[in-house]
């Protein structure tokens, strides 16, 4: 299967309310539509988190951001053009969501990625990507395809056949918390 014969097979498993073990920009993750509630219970699961504690989605274009964060300070999309690696923004004001995927403060992690399975993949679905380390709660996340757990990979519906050889090790991206007056703090360096 070429990779945007798996780009499409992917996007209708996640239309079905699937969840799938892919490549990111960064790490390998669990994901799901992030507007479906049913599907990001299915990731909780998979990888034994509360449903407190909440997850990264992911963006094809900055320019979609409107649709899911009601504000969205300018120097966001400096931020997000000018970083020299991956970045997650966390910004206040998410909307358009499964709540699930919201904090009790309103909050969303969101990063835009331009890789060649993620962003297309993204786009081709039409709404944001779950995109959550692909590991159980509490343990080391795994920097490659191979160091990713039994007990992960067989409990998704699909693992995507495309990078698994990858071996440049990847980090997870960098998260800054936003807040609309454009101020902001690193979560993770």
């Amino acid at each position: 299967m070429t990779i945007d014969e798996e780009i499409k097979y992917c996007v209708n498993l996640l239309r079905k309310g699937k969840v799938i073990l892919y490549p990111t920009d960064t790490i390998w993750g669990i994901g799901c539509d992030a507007t479906n509630a049913r599907a990001i219970d299915r990731v909780f699961k998979i990888k034994q988190r509360e449903s407190s504690k909440s997850m990264i989605v992911l963006l094809d274009n900055e320019t979609h951001l409107e649709k899911y964060i009601k504000t969205i300070p300018p120097i966001a999309y400096d931020l997000i053009r000018h970083s020299a690696s991956p970045l997650t923004i966390v910004y206040s004001g998410a909307r358009n969501l499964a709540k699930k995927l919201i904090s009790k403060d309103g909050t969303i992690a969101i990063r835009i990625v331009k890789d060649r399975f993620a962003a297309p993949l993204t786009r081709h679905l039409g709404h944001p990507l779950v995109s959550t380390s692909a590991n159980i709660t509490g343990m080391p996340t795994p920097p490659t395809f191979h160091i990713i757990s039994p007990e992960v990979l067989n409990k998704v519906d699909y693992v995507v056949e495309h990078f698994r050889e990858k071996t440049l090790i990847m980090k997870p991206s960098t998260v800054i918390k936003l807040e609309e007056d454009g101020r902001f703090s690193v979560l993770r360096p």
